[in-house]
């Protein structure tokens, strides 16, 4: 199967996660794509949708589904996204689209939280792909500084994105981490930062991956 075709069947499988009648949350970025596509067959069984992003909005709205504000739902039974990485204790890794702030805002209201990824996502330690931090404009110069003093990883700009909130991402490269809980405690105590994309205080309660033996289902050990 190609990496397109796992991320259709991964998200194909997700659907069985809905709650009807209630509003989904919906992550941002190509698997995360790939369950919008699913849900239009299907959105006759739910209310709605929230958006992490102005992106997911546009494709959820274009498929007809309602899109809720945050700020006017109570309560989202359960959130589906993706994960740029993801570990054993189902721990993340998020933010290679920019989203990061407003998918940890949504996964932190969501009862569950479902992680659709393809098999290459799993990894034994954090790090190998760039650790997204989203900074306000006016500390950049702070924040780098001080996640380079936190050692082990090299920040960089990402050029020419700006994200939905008016920030800016760092990438943070080059990381090993095996303490993503404290990292991510550590990281957004710097002042400017936004948020960081470490889903480790609030990981995934469950993680569909797509492989070529089929979707096998993944809870934290």
């Amino acid at each position: 199967m190609t990496q397109d075709e796992l991320k259709k069947a991964v998200a194909r499988a997700a659907l069985a996660y809905l709650v009807d009648g209630e509003i989904v949350g919906v992550g941002t970025g190509s698997t995360a794509n790939c369950f919008i596509d699913e849900l239009a067959r299907i959105q006759h069984r739910i209310r709605g949708a929230v958006a992490s992003s102005e992106a997911s909005r546009q494709r959820l709205e274009g498929h007809g589904i309602p899109v809720f504000d945050l700020d006017k739902v109570d309560a989202i039974p359960v959130y589906v996204d993706g994960a740029d990485e993801i570990n054993a204790a189902l721990q993340m890794i998020k933010g290679g689209g920019g989203a990061l702030t407003r998918e940890k805002i949504v996964a932190a209201v969501a009862a569950k939280f479902v992680c659709i990824a393809d098999g290459s996502k799993l990894v034994a330690v954090l790090g190998q792909f760039p650790l997204p931090v989203e900074v306000i404009p006016m500390a950049l110069g702070h924040v780098r500084r001080q996640l380079a003093a936190i050692g082990g990883g090299t920040p960089v700009l990402r050029e020419g994105f700006v994200t939905d909130n008016g920030n800016l991402i760092v990438d943070v490269k080059g990381l090993s981490i095996t303490d993503a809980t404290a990292l991510e405690a550590r990281i957004n105590q710097i002042v400017g930062v936004v948020s960081n994309g470490l889903f480790a205080q609030r990981p995934a309660d469950v993680c569909l991956l797509a492989t070529a033996n089929g979707v096998q289902t993944l809870t934290a050990d």
